[in-house]
């Protein structure tokens, strides 16, 4: 694993009290143009990718941010993450003035939640320093093309963060292809001590091995004999409420 440079890592430490794990450590670390994260459930992807977030606003004024989420809520609980960081900090919270979600610190700096339910939801930014992709196995191919050209002349950032689902779609194909495009960072369950071994266990006996070995092994399986087969969980993942954040 690359050495951690001290900025970001530090930031999170001693400003926020959050204590990054060695993976948490690289991916807030340095400079990852292209990444993707394929990683077990509550590991902390979103906190950290929110801290991440946070720290770009911090030292570049006028920057914007936008998280891309499934569904509205997602996004939402997205911003109430950097929401708690900026109260921490003894900032002021407040919105941009123009969108629902959102969060801009006294730096004009700001970052944007949006819902991925449609890729003409996801256009009107041409300034990013950083797009999050949250939970991308689970965003549309089409929501994914439409979002790509907001990076087009800023060159920023793009981070993919998710729990797979499947052998299908952007994540599983960018993951999946053989080039030096991407960065990745892979996290299982049994790489944190955070998840107990007998939790593990537990959710294989009640859930089955295939959804262990998706929702906590990262591995790219179809889940068909899980108790929550994928239309199941397809079907949850609806963008039927709009959740406001901050206020303007």
């Amino acid at each position: 694993m690359p050495a951690a440079a001290p900025d970001a890592v530090e930031f999170a430490r001693t400003q926020l009290g959050f204590e990054p794990d060695g993976n948490q450590a690289w991916m807030l670390a340095g400079e990852h143009h292209r990444l993707l994260v394929n990683c077990t459930r509550q590991w902390g992807k979103s906190t950290t990718s929110a801290i991440k977030a946070l720290h770009v606003l911090m030292r570049t004024p006028g920057a914007e941010v936008v998280v891309l989420s499934p569904i509205a809520r997602q996004s939402g609980e997205f911003l109430r993450k950097v929401a708690t960081f900026v109260d921490q900090l003894g900032m002021k919270i407040r919105g941009d003035g123009h969108n629902p979600m959102s969060l801009e610190l006294p730096n004009r700096s700001r970052v944007v939640g949006l819902p991925g339910s449609s890729g003409d939801r996801v256009r009107g930014f041409s300034n990013l320093k950083l797009l999050v992709l949250d939970e991308a196995a689970r965003l549309k191919d089409e929501t994914y093309r439409a979002a790509r050209p907001m990076l087009a002349a800023s060159r920023g950032d793009l981070w993919a963060v998710s729990t797979p689902l499947g052998k299908r779609g952007f994540f599983y194909e960018n993951w999946s292809r053989a080039d030096g495009e991407w960065e990745r960072l892979t996290v299982k369950a049994t790489d944190c001590a955070r998840i107990p071994a007998e939790f593990l266990e537990e959710e294989r006996r009640e859930l089955g091995d295939e959804w262990v070995r998706q929702e906590y092994l990262c591995e790219f399986v179809d889940v068909d004999g899980a108790v929550f087969r994928r239309e199941i969980v397809d079907r949850a993942f609806d963008d039927g409420l709009e959740v406001l954040v901050v206020g303007s």
